[in-house]
């Protein structure tokens, strides 16, 4: 059991949060939730013990293993990916080695009665113990199995690690803390940058393979997946539910009324008691039940309602002009570089309104056939954007296209027109844009904050044709759901690449898969498809058994 004993943290003398306490148990699986700001970060850092509390401990077993994985890393670029997610094992390794020198020592010496010779057996037999107790293993097929279930294939093992992008970097990372078989794993946002089928991998391994994990993630179905208990950080203080996400919201909003209800009664109590006062108050025959009421009011403790973020902003993108019946047709595609063909002979089309989904393992093609039809790469085959499409494209690097001289509010100043301008400061304030971060410049802000201003600026341009490269990646769960609600809304033809399965429930009514090479039509939705996918999945391993 690994105890939070009284943490406080304060920042210029104000508390972040104050006396937190709580147990972490072997089997729980808890989610860190609370709006942006609460201090979910700051206390997952402080578990992991990278950041100190102002007061307060962690108390943990003297072996316990405590693994974090921080929102943004970077791995050396000194090995290979399967070397650098085998330095999980260095330790298990190095225990090895020295094992070997020692015996090797003992079979070389002759000075049997000498006090170093007893020391040495001493160390192997010390180190033996600690060795053998670890689960007889063999390490690379683990290596292989985790780094192919967190979607590398076997030709990236011998690639070295600075040929990635920051998310497969992070996903080497992910893999050597699952390998290291913690006694707690902390996570901060980890699937911002997995696709759909590294994300469930994720989820078996945590539920079936862990021993205790803590998620900070704005994945609502990731999260209610692997999840049994939610630990909320509002006003400086937790509450602790043993319930998965879903069941929390509907047990905070009960919590809530109860809190609303119990003050309301307490203010109706006082407002009684200080009218008494106000009544009597110089009436000789009433100064002791005066006197007696001014103490009741001077002891009563005012009940607090639990802050409720109760912004809100329905954003509406500009009534979409009509374009062509069919904005984007593809026929016989084929995409490659060098030996390496990302697709062959693809085939789609999307007609107008059309509400898509391109989904598939990282590598795939998704952002090539995108790119292909904004005209950024050359091609084989036939690719057709429809009479009067006026696309607008949210890129996967499209914050860093953004004027780094402009401050917040300049940027999307800019480009709103008409009513929209009035309501400027609402539309920032629900990306997490409010006070003084609407001065700030563009260069000043974090990859995230860059983000969700490139989502805003792209959100405020009259489209008809909107294709989206992973929007959600670096969204809280409330912004995600005004982003939906405007996607739902839009009556143009949407293309969205993502893998954030509750973001495009109910969003995309067809789904493109990529992969093989090919480009494969399904006529349903993200959770159809998922439901047959799992199905042709199981048939497949049928198959293999029968073999």
């Amino acid at each position: 059991m690994i105890s939070v004993d009284s943490i406080t943290v304060e920042f210029n003398g104000a508390a972040l949060f104050s006396n937190i306490t709580f147990n972490i148990n072997e089997n729980d699986r808890i989610a860190l939730m609370g709006k942006n700001g609460a201090g979910k970060s700051t206390l997952l850092k402080i578990i992991a013990g990278v950041n100190k509390p102002t007061r307060g401990k962690i108390s943990a077993p003297k072996d316990a293993v405590i693994a974090y994985l921080p929102q943004h890393l970077l791995t050396e670029d000194n090995c290979t990916v399967f070397e650098e997610a085998s330095k999980a094992f260095g330790k298990i390794l190095e225990m090895k080695k020295q094992m070997d020198e020692l015996n090797l020592a003992l079979e070389t010496r002759t000075d049997y009665e000498s006090d170093e010779y007893a020391k040495i057996i001493e160390q192997v037999s010390e180190l033996s113990e600690k060795y053998y107790s670890i689960e007889d293993s063999n390490f690379d097929a683990e290596v292989e199995k985790t780094l192919m279930g967190l979607g590398f294939q076997r030709s990236d093992f011998t690639r070295p690690t600075n040929e990635f992008s920051g998310g497969w970097r992070m996903r080497i990372e992910l893999a050597k803390i699952l390998l290291q078989k913690p006694d707690l794993i902390l996570l901060d946002e980890p699937t911002n940058h997995m696709d759909i089928e590294s994300i469930q991998w994720l989820e078996e391994f945590l539920v079936n393979n862990a021993k205790a994990v803590i998620v900070i993630s704005h994945d609502k179905t990731f999260v209610d997946n692997i999840t049994n208990r939610t630990i909320e950080v509002t006003m400086g203080r937790i509450y602790d539910y043993k319930a998965t996400y879903s069941h929390y919201l509907q047990l905070r909003k009960e919590r809530r009324e109860q809190q609303q209800k119990q003050y309301d009664d307490q203010q109706k109590q006082i407002a009684e008691i200080q009218e008494f006062i106000d009544r009597f108050k110089g009436t000789y025959s009433k100064t002791l039940q005066v006197q007696s009421r001014v103490k009741m009011l001077e002891k009563i403790e005012i009940i607090e309602v639990d802050e409720v973020d109760t912004s809100h902003l329905n954003l509406k993108f500009p009534p979409a002009p009509r374009s062509g019946n069919y904005p984007v047709v593809v026929e016989g595609l084929t995409k490659r570089y060098g030996d390496h063909v990302v697709f062959a002979d693809a085939s789609v089309t999307i007609e107008r309104g059309q509400k898509v989904a391109f989904v598939g393992r990282n590598g795939e093609g998704k952002s090539t056939l995108v790119k292909a039809i904004m005209g950024e790469i050359d091609f084989e085959g036939k690719l057709q954007v429809g009479h009067n499409s006026m696309i607008g494209y949210f890129a996967q690097d499209q914050a860093s296209k953004l004027d780094s001289e402009l401050t917040v509010f300049q940027t999307i100043d800019q480009i709103a027109v008409g009513e929209i301008r009035t309501k400027i400061k609402d539309i920032l304030g629900a990306f997490m844009f409010s006070g003084e971060t609407i001065d700030k410049k563009v260069k000043v802000l974090s990859g995230g904050e860059r983000t969700r201003l490139a989502m805003i600026k792209l959100l405020l341009q009259p489209v008809n044709l909107l294709i989206l490269d992973e929007p959600t990646n670096h969204l809280d769960i409330k912004t995600k759901d005004i982003l939906k609600d405007a996607l739902k809304a839009f009556d143009g033809t949407l293309i969205l690449v993502s893998h954030d399965r509750d973001f495009l429930d109910g969003l995309a009514d067809k789904v493109f898969e990529f992969g093989n090479k090919r480009i494969k039509e399904h006529f349903e939705d993200i959770n159809g498809f998922l439901r047959n996918k799992k199905m042709e999945n199981l048939r497949e391993i049928e198959r293999k058994a029968v073999k």
